[in-house]
């Protein structure tokens, strides 16, 4: 099969009712049964013409390799999101129908199913997360269920594996089985009820510690307060590991293994020329040293290579990880469903915590998250949110070390005026956007066990794709910068801006140059500040600066590939909008 990485837009397979198509609603367990069908040769593509993802692999089916595809989950053949409606065209071409139900939550279930069943389809349904049925004291007659829809009807925990066997064996039977006969229209929750009746049975039983858990994370006080240390939880931990990550592995390895390397090539080519500086990058001074810097010195093979695998790397790993987790166990949804409200004041539904938490480790992935939204009008809101009034984590460090010595007042006092500035800007996003924004619809699921091995496969899947998208757009931007430094536009730029520094912001002219380099590595630029002697306050108006303006060249390069050239272009006027007037009111209040 022929695809792309992740939001590669890719030609499906050939409408062919060899293939499999899982589907069924939203949080279901639809992806452990496909990692379950596929293993990890899988891949996620945009489905033509749409922003939605799907997820594609293949499985063996009577001797042969046949696609498999996991459907964008849909509550019905009526489509009322572009999620649903791309589901439904998947569906229109042909193949071999999976349906997972969630055998816990039957009823909602089985009005997809039913919808299906009046469509000329080859069909099984897999009754998944059957162990969960015996701890919720609910008993269901399968046998009896494939009678009444016609089908075959397989009991499957696709965590545990049970039951894959018998499913794989049932879609071999039906695939080469002729196409039932459809139920006949007719009003199906009328239907829907006879069928509860006859298989489903229900005993009492007491409450369980999970329920009490799934009872306390959904209410809105004490949904709130747990989901506070949820994030702070996994907030720590993406932090831990990406720090202890690039401190005493990427870090050692660059400088034992690669610095022999470039330094090296350096001297092969002269140690300065157009190609050096492209390639290994300029000399600069450390502790009055010159050297090669992974980090400052802006060549492909040093700073290139650096911000990819020494810095971002180990933050998207863990943070992809702790995604993946919260997924599987089932909190995500009820996150996004907490945090709906606040979201929706800013344009966005409550999925949109998915990216900007992303983003406090490092933007780019939280940018390329942005995905997982709808519409093109709230990836837009989104991304600029995020460039704008997310602080990744290294910038986070560096706000810290500078201004930690003052006081932590000072460190609070900048993140306040960054929630502050970021709230005014989601409204007026919001406001100034004519598009409709309809509630949040999701399937609260029950806490579960996760697959580790899903886990696993779910973050080599986000990790291939990362890579293939993350590493081209940063090397053209460095190649990008590089040229621009050659040509001293970055001096002419703090020359020009020093008076505007000085008059609208109370900030010394030397401050330009600092926020000029924040285009390259926001980190940096704050580094450069601490040689200024610059008062509390002045390090404070001079870090929200650096936050509130250009993100660093990685992100701005992901920007480019996501949104495009015209909405970049706006989200950096808003930019250097919201950066003038925050810094002059800083300037005046301060």
């Amino acid at each position: 099969m022929a695809g792309t990485g992740i939001g590669g837009d890719t030609e499906l397979a050939t409408p062919d009712d060899t293939r499999v198509l899982l589907v069924g609603n939203p949080n279901v367990g639809k992806s452990v049964v496909f990692s379950r069908l596929t293993g990890v040769g899988t891949m996620c593509s945009n489905y033509p013409g749409t922003t939605v993802e799907f997820l594609e692999g293949s499985m063996r089916l009577a001797g042969e390799r046949v696609p498999v595809i996991d459907v964008p989950g849909t509550y019905g053949l009526a489509a009322t999101c572009p999620a649903e409606d791309v589901a439904c065209r998947i569906l229109d071409d042909g193949g071999v129908i999976v349906n997972v139900i969630d055998a816990t939550n039957l009823e909602r279930n089985l009005a997809l199913t039913l919808q299906l069943r009046q469509r000329p389809l080859r069909m099984v349904v897999a009754l998944n997360l059957w162990d969960e049925t015996r701890h919720r004291g609910i008993h269901i007659d399968a046998e009896r269920l494939s009678e009444l829809l016609g089908v075959p009807v397989i009991p499957t925990s696709a965590v545990a594996g049970v039951g894959i066997r018998d499913l794989v064996e049932a879609i071999e039977h039906v695939a080469t089985s002729e196409t039932p006969e459809v139920l006949e229209p007719g009003d199906v929750w009328c239907r829907l009820g006879t069928i509860i009746e006859e298989v489903q049975q229900l005993e009492h039983r007491h409450h369980t510690w999970r329920d009490v858990l799934e009872d306390i994370t959904i209410k809105p006080v004490t949904g709130i307060l747990f989901g506070i240390l949820v994030l702070l939880a996994a907030f720590a931990m993406v932090r831990f590991f990406g720090e202890t990550v690039i401190a005493y592995v990427m870090e050692p390895l660059f400088e034992t293994l690669w610095r022999p390397v470039v330094t090296a090539l350096s001297e092969a080519l002269g140690g300065a020329g157009f190609i050096h500086d492209l390639l290994v990058g300029s000399y600069v001074l450390i502790d009055g040293v010159r050297t090669l810097d992974f980090v400052q010195s802006f060549g492909l093979l040093t700073t290139g290579l650096f911000v990819v695998f020494g810095m971002v790397m180990p933050y998207v790993t863990a943070f992809y990880f702790v995604l993946g987790l919260m997924e599987d166990v089932g909190y995500l949804p009820r996150l996004a469903l907490l945090l709906d409200r606040v979201m929706h004041r800013l344009g966005l539904h409550g999925y949109a915590v998915i990216p900007i938490l992303l983003a406090f480790g490092c933007n780019v992935p939280g940018i390329l998250a942005t995905r997982v939204l709808d519409t093109r009008r709230e990836r837009f809101i989104a991304a600029t949110l995020i460039s704008v009034g997310v602080p990744c984590a290294a910038l986070q460090a560096m706000i810290f070390a500078l201004l930690g010595p003052h006081g932590v007042q000072y460190v609070l006092l900048v993140y306040a005026i960054l929630v502050i500035v970021w709230f005014v800007l989601g409204t007026v996003l919001r406001l100034t956007s004519r598009d409709f924004l309809p509630e949040i619809i999701l399937e609260i699921p029950s806490y579960r066990r996760p697959s580790f091995r899903t886990l696993w496969q779910k973050l080599a899947m986000r990790l291939r794709g990362f890579f293939r998208e993350a590493v081209p757009v940063v090397f053209l931007g460095v190649v990008v910068i590089d040229l621009i430094y050659m040509t001293g536009a970055f001096d002419l730029i703090a020359r020009l801006a020093g008076p505007m520094m000085e008059t609208l912001f109370g900030l010394p002219p030397e401050t330009a140059l600092a926020i000029a380099v924040g285009f390259l590595r926001k980190d940096v630029a704050i580094g450069m500040l601490a040689p200024l002697d610059l008062s509390a306050i002045q390090l404070v108006k001079s870090s929200v600066m650096l936050a509130l303006t250009f993100p660093c060249i990685a992100t701005y390069a992901v920007m480019l590939r996501e949104l495009g050239w015209l909405d970049t272009l706006k989200a950096t006027g808003l930019m250097l909008t919201i950066a003038l007037v925050a810094g002059v009111a800083m300037n005046l209040v301060l």
